[in-house]
């Protein structure tokens, strides 16, 4: 008995390793003044309603623009990441582990050092101060992770069902619709939702390859971190934690749309 309680203990703890600070988060977003040791708030405000909701911040508008901008990078890492990590995967060529290191220089490099590295060869290229730009430097940062990911799923899963079905006559669309992509599907998601999390974090690249022309909701929240306003810091917090959780919401009703629609993996 002692041992099966193990388990729920465990989830226990950690569930409430996690919903506590969003909780307090929930508290301190309407929190007008909270001293220590008190347990509840001495009294209550709706000043960060008003900063996010107000229309004034424009903070909801930033909240779309970065949401765009974040699904953007996550694609975009998405269609590089797949096929370079079939070929990491799958296939032997020369220079494979040097190509291995190169993908992880974003990682391993200073993101200081790269942000402002980037940020010279923009100025030249003319993507700086624009989206376009923001974009692609965010792919960049997040290359690694998504190959990562990839590369992993594509070793587990291998290619001998694909070749399966090429023996019994699918076509290479068929195989790819069919085989490759429900096996991939779950790493597709991951290696997104992990693009996903990075892009949506960013504040220093972003604000230096933007230019400030550039904001993202990142960019707004970080300066009430930094200035110690803990009420309209919280709320962003916690506007933020919600707008990804509905993100990967949508991304899990797609995934289960997905499987519905084709059936569990190739037995459409």
């Amino acid at each position: 008995m002692l041992f099966k309680a193990i388990p729920k203990t465990i989830l226990l703890f950690c569930l409430i390793s996690v919903l506590l600070p969003v909780v307090i988060l929930l508290i301190w977003s309407f929190a007008d003044n909270w001293p220590w040791p008190a347990l509840l708030p001495a009294a209550f405000s709706f000043r960060a309603l008003h900063e996010l909701f107000g229309g004034y911040s424009g903070a909801l508008q930033v909240l779309f623009s970065s949401i765009f901008i974040s699904v953007a990078v996550a694609l975009a890492s998405l269609l590089i990441s797949i096929p370079a990590a079939r070929a990491v995967a799958l296939y032997d060529f020369h220079g494979k582990n040097v190509f291995k290191f190169i993908i992880l220089l974003p990682v391993i490099v200073p993101a200081t050092a790269f942000a402002m590295g980037i940020q010279v060869l923009f100025i030249r290229l003319g993507l700086s101060d624009t989206v376009f730009g923001v974009i692609i430097a965010q792919t960049i940062l997040c290359l690694p992770y998504t190959m990562k990911i990839m590369a992993d799923v594509t070793e587990a899963a291998g290619n001998k069902l694909e070749s399966q079905a090429r023996v019994l006559g699918a076509s290479p669309l068929q195989t790819f619709r069919h085989i490759t992509l429900p096996l991939m599907m779950p790493g597709i998601i991951a290696a997104g939702s992990m693009a996903y999390i990075v892009s949506f974090s960013q504040y220093f690249l972003t604000f230096l390859i933007g230019g400030g022309n550039v904001i993202t909701f990142s960019m707004l929240m970080f300066p009430y971190i930094q200035s110690g306003d803990r009420t309209i810091a919280s709320a962003y917090s916690v506007l933020f934690i919600v707008s990804s959780l509905l993100v990967f919401v949508l991304f899990e009703k797609m995934l289960k749309k997905y499987y519905r629609l084709n059936d569990i993996y190739f037995f459409s």
